[in-house]
Formats: structure tokens, C-alpha cells, sequence
């Protein structure tokens, strides 16, 4: 039974500790993401040569969708039909190549009737390579100022909440022990109390009875 609770014990550690990694891996994103974009105006960074997006629009219906979550990689060189990214006025687009001219490149989304404006090669962040459907809305909670408090506010749940049941925990340990040195100092005080009863009881009948024999 002791083993089964230790290894309950061992496995909410466990889970609790990828928790608050996951937590923190969320709140340093989104500050390295939030420099970036503050600092160098860079709305999708790519640590690694890979960065997350969120589609924004249903440009490229049916393949991506407003609200999915994109998986943006680095290439050395570009293709037609390569669903890309770039960052155009502040904003990220994200658009199948249709023709390549050299150094520029021209994007056109799948359910737009008409192409992009020409852009240049090195102004692609990377092509899209994987994406979940709808997850992006998700993503975007998680961004924004809110999201972040939660996530910070659930990992101060996550090691609040713990350490004060331990802390009960012990402290009722503790009081079992003390409970029961109480106990026993209880039960030798009664067992001497009642030793010193006996005895002078003993003593009482033995004056009485050499008071006899001296009548």
C-alpha cells in the first residue's frame, strides 16, 4: 500500500513537473516573441530555422484555414506550388508561389482571384511544412496578455497547491507524533501514579499490622 502511494506520489511529481515546463516554455515564447516583434518589428522569428503561425484568413482555402496553426521551415530555395510565408505591411501572408522570375517571386492565395504583388526571394520566412486544423485560436489566447497571466497564474497553482498538501501532510504527521509521545508519557505517568498507589498501600497495611503485633 505504502509503495502504491509513493509511486501516485512519484507520478504527479512527474506530471506536475512537465506542467510548469510547459508553462514556462509558453511564457519565455511568448517574451521572446513579443521582443521581436517590439524590437525588429518581425512577427514570425524563427529560432532554429523553424517558427509557429496562426492563418488568418481563408485565402488558402480548402489547404489552410482561418485559425490553423502552421509550422513555418527555412529553405535554402523556393519552388512553384510551395505554400510560403512573408511579411508584408506589418502583417504575415501566407500564399502558394505561382511564378518564380529570377530573385522575385509571385504568391496568389488558392481562393483569391487575384495574384500578390511581386516579392523578393529573401523575403520569404520559410514554407509551410505541417499544419493543425483550428488549434491557432487556441494559440492566440495563449498569446495574448491574458493567456500569459493564466499560464503563469496556473503555474503558481501548480507549485502553490502541491507544497501546501505536503505541507498539511507533515504538519499532521507531525501532530501524530506528538499525539502519541503524549500518549505514552500519559501511560507511564498513570503506570507510576498507580505504582505509587500500590505502594503505599503496602506501606498502610504494613504499619498496621506491626501496630497489631506490638498490641
Amino acid at each position: 500500500m505504502k509503495q502504491s502511494n509513493n509511486k501516485k506520489i512519484k507520478i504527479k511529481s512527474i506530471l506536475r513537473l512537465i506542467l510548469i515546463l510547459v508553462c514556462g516554455a509558453v511564457v519565455g515564447f511568448n517574451v521572446y516573441l513579443a521582443n521581436a516583434n517590439s524590437l525588429v518589428g518581425n512577427k514570425l522569428p524563427m529560432p532554429f530555422g523553424y517558427g509557429a503561425a496562426v492563418v488568418l484568413s481563408d485565402s488558402m482555402k480548402p489547404e489552410l484555414s482561418k485559425g490553423d496553426l502552421i509550422l513555418v521551415s527555412e529553405k535554402d530555395s523556393y519552388a512553384k506550388r510551395d505554400v510560403v510565408v512573408y511579411q508584408e505591411n506589418g502583417m504575415l501572408v501566407v500564399h502558394r508561389i505561382i511564378k518564380i522570375d529570377g530573385e522575385s517571386v509571385t504568391t496568389k492565395g488558392d481562393a483569391n482571384n487575384a495574384e500578390d504583388a511581386p516579392i523578393k526571394v529573401k523575403d520569404i520566412k520559410g514554407e509551410v511544412i505541417f499544419h493543425v486544423p483550428y488549434v491557432g485560436d487556441a494559440v492566440n489566447v495563449i498569446k495574448s496578455p491574458i493567456g500569459t497571466i493564466c499560464v503563469i497564474a496556473l503555474a503558481i497553482i501548480l507549485i502553490e497547491i502541491p507544497r501546501r498538501n505536503e505541507k498539511k501532510k507533515d504538519d499532521e504527521e507531525k501532530q501524530k507524533v506528538i499525539d502519541e509521545i503524549n500518549r505514552l508519557k500519559n501511560e507511564v505517568f498513570d503506570k507510576v501514579k498507580e505504582e505509587n498507589i500500590t505502594s503505599d498501600e503496602e506501606n498502610e497495611n504494613k504499619t498496621e499490622i506491626n501496630e497489631e503485633n506490638n498490641d
